[in-house]
């Protein structure tokens, strides 16, 4: 199952030491410890969507704690129950105490106070029954943010693939600027050999090995093009080169094909750099690839969209409160240009807001299989610890009010994905086919003569 990423707002743990319980945590359970269980708590009372039931938050973390033990080892672990109040800082108390005798009753190598801690904060989290409304380690954290902001890595910025027929290496994008860009490499060369060695039979991760390395180390590839060798090897030195979010190319008849992977931080900067590439090589229509894209940034999905949609709303966003704030188009959108926006059930969160904005505006036409439907949005609260909490903290609406929570965007146009796709190549990827053959009937329709005209 793809994931689904959520749609996020950072948030950043603050806390006054003048808020923590008058007695001092012991045997282990730290001040840190107190801390993120008490703002925790404070955040999923007062910003979760819905009303939360301080009890049933005090059960769950109860509840989860008394798991971990068991998971770990201790046979019948005694842990009271908790009661709540109406004074939170009471139920904070109560919540700081039970960690803290479960450290001095239950110590053991297995497991820290820290380890206790994530434990009650998961617990208070899950009591929500929200899906999306999760505590997150360290690594967990860690890898969310790597896989919204990519990572970067010594190499070429060549995006590579297999060709099925020749088993030889090909270029399916080159990184903009990077050093294969700069050193002349092209879309859909074939990599003949890097260094001397064939590339015919490699896998993809064989050939990645051989062209990333040492910042500042040369590589040198015999490359084909247009069925004949290049007289002479082009030879590239490998720089940092930060992961794409967003990759391009042309299609055949002047069709501009750009795939997002996921809302990400530098997203909405990468898709302007695309899309101002393919309108310098005469791009006349576009189609935007959501397909398997499970979400990221609510700022990226605004900027996506306001690529496309010249002005009006992009999305509303509803809290507990029913406060309703609509962010507008940024006012950058490209010229009109037509557009279809590719889509199945793996297209989730930030992707669905920038379908259904563009699908409300009427600036294009959503083609493929309905969407996956998560129409909520979280905030992400780092702590100091480099963990985090995650929670659900309101619903979005598109530019005609739809709710798409667990529904979905139904396509404009149906098209099923045929078997084993290889996504962005014409004859292995029925939906871009049949989304190429929409846009060239509408080329066609502009460029035709209005009738009764001279």
């Amino acid at each position: 199952m793809k994931r689904i990423i959520t749609l996020l707002f950072l948030g950043i743990f603050a806390f006054s030491t003048a808020q923590l319980p008058a007695a001092t945590p012991a045997h282990g359970f730290g001040l840190l410890d107190a801390e993120e269980l008490q703002f925790t708590y404070q955040k999923l009372i007062s910003e979760f969507y819905k009303k939360v039931d301080a009890q049933a938050v005090l059960d769950g973390a109860h509840d989860n704690l008394i798991a971990y033990l068991q998971h770990e080892g201790v046979a019948d672990p005694k842990v009271p129950s908790l009661h709540a109040v109406d004074d939170s800082s009471q139920n904070v108390r109560e919540l700081d105490r039970e960690v803290s005798n479960a450290v001095t009753a239950y110590h053991s190598a297995r497991f820290t106070p820290r380890d206790l801690t994530y434990a009650t904060i998961a617990g208070m989290l899950g009591s929500v029954k929200d899906r999306y409304t999760v505590f997150l380690t360290p690594k967990e954290f860690a890898a969310l943010n790597e896989g919204l902001d990519g990572t970067t890595f010594s190499g070429t910025g060549i995006v590579i693939q297999s060709d099925e027929t020749t088993k030889f290496i090909t270029v399916s994008n080159v990184v903009p600027d990077g050093p294969a860009d700069k050193a002349g490499i092209q879309q859909d060369d074939v990599l003949y050999t890097v260094d001397g060695k064939t590339t015919k039979g490699l896998t993809i991760d064989q050939a990645s090995s051989l062209l990333r390395g040492k910042q500042g180390t040369t590589v040198t590839l015999q490359v084909q093009r247009d069925g004949a060798l290049l007289a002479n090897p082009i030879s590239i030195v490998r720089a940092p080169i930060h992961q794409l979010s967003v990759y391009s190319k042309m299609l055949p008849n002047k069709i501009g094909y750009v795939a997002l992977t996921v809302f990400g931080r530098d997203t909405g900067a990468e898709l302007t750099t695309a899309l101002d590439r393919l309108q310098t090589q005469g791009a006349r229509a576009f189609v935007l690839d959501l397909r398997e894209n499970g979400g990221g940034y609510l700022q990226a999905a605004v900027q996506v969209s306001s690529k496309f949609i010249p002005s009006g709303p992009i999305v509303s966003v509803e809290s507990r409160q029913s406060q309703i704030d609509t962010i507008e188009a940024d006012n950058d959108a490209i010229p009109p240009a037509p557009l279809v926006v590719l889509v199945n059930g793996h297209t989730a969160s930030a992707s669905e807001i920038t379908s259904g904005a563009i699908q409300d505006s009427g600036v294009g036409t959503i083609m493929g299989t309905k969407t996956f439907g998560k129409g909520v949005v979280q905030n992400v609260w780092a702590l100091p610890d480099g963990s985090a909490v995650k929670i659900t903290t309101a619903r979005y609406l598109t530019p005609r009010n739809r709710d798409i929570n667990t529904v979905g965007i139904q396509p404009d146009v149906v098209t099923p994905e045929n078997p084993k796709p290889r996504y962005g190549t014409l004859g292995r990827d029925d939906q871009l086919q049949k989304a190429v053959q929409f846009l060239q009937n509408k080329i066609a329709q502009l460029s035709s003569p209005a009738p009764g005209s001279q």
